[in-house]
């Protein structure tokens, strides 16, 4: 380990959702800041392609987070490489629509991802460094709807206020084991998943409107609040969630 308190050299950090937009921007900061990362996402070719370009200290691996078993392979699979001692829940997903005819299976869809796979990773994470007896960091991808709500947007709204639930929990039950949970909360980003929605100029100028700032939040932004939350210069943060929306839940 190194004394430098912004650096993970020596740690292994798994992220989930890795093969593009904010968890590809984890995976790029963490490696950069020393960490050996383990890139997961359904779609192999993506993580593939993201381990090619980090580099030789970046591992890739095909798997459904919402999918126990798959879970259980990627955190033997940590294992083998000497443990997790971060993880960054980065995969989500969200289908926007008026809450009356939502269609079930897209609510359970969200509810699947967003919730079920945060909680998978993290009971698989913490069950895994609680057996070594280690500590860890644990970083949970969160939104600025964890706080507010939007039309159109109930689905997406209550599972990101269950994954805020869901990191104090765990941060209250682990703190004592020196497993470390917290959450990012960005505002919109531009990614794959919201190119669409964003392109839509009436939707786009609202939410600049409700953006104190005015501007949109970036990936690298975001990322550089996940190292802060996985390195030892956060040692005192946990059960805390990190906003990143340029001012959008202070009013």
């Amino acid at each position: 380990m190194t004394g430098d308190r912004w650096s993970l050299t020596g740690r292994l950090a798994v992220i989930g959702g890795a093969g593009r937009g904010l968890g590809r921007g984890a995976a790029d900061a963490l490696a950069a800041a020393g960490a050996e990362v383990l890139l997961v996402a359904r779609t192999g070719a993506e993580v593939d392609a993201a381990a090619a370009e980090i580099g030789p200290a970046a591992h890739a691996m095909a798997a459904d987070v919402t999918q126990e078993d798959d879970v259980t392979r990627v955190f033997a699979r940590a294992e083998e490489l000497g443990g997790a001692a971060v993880l960054v829940n980065a995969a989500g997903t969200n289908r926007p629509g008026p809450a009356r005819g939502y269609p079930l299976e897209d609510w359970e869809a969200l509810f699947a991802v967003n919730v079920r796979g945060s909680f998978l990773t993290c009971r698989a994470f913490g069950d895994a460094a609680l057996r070594r007896g280690a500590g860890g960091a644990i970083v949970n991808l969160s939104s600025q709807m964890g706080t507010v709500g939007y039309p159109g947007r109930a689905a997406y709204c209550a599972t990101k206020h269950a994954v805020e639930g869901l990191t104090k929990a765990l941060g209250v039950e682990w703190a004592q084991a020196g497993i470390r949970v917290n959450a990012v909360a960005p505002t919109f980003v531009r990614t794959p998943l919201t190119e669409g929605m964003l392109a839509d100029p009436e939707f786009a100028a609202d939410v600049r409107r409700r953006i104190p700032s005015g501007e949109l939040a970036t990936v690298e932004q975001v990322a550089d609040a996940i190292r802060y939350l996985a390195c030892d210069a956060s040692g005192s943060v946990t059960g805390t969630v990190l906003r990143v929306d340029g001012g959008w839940t202070a009013w």
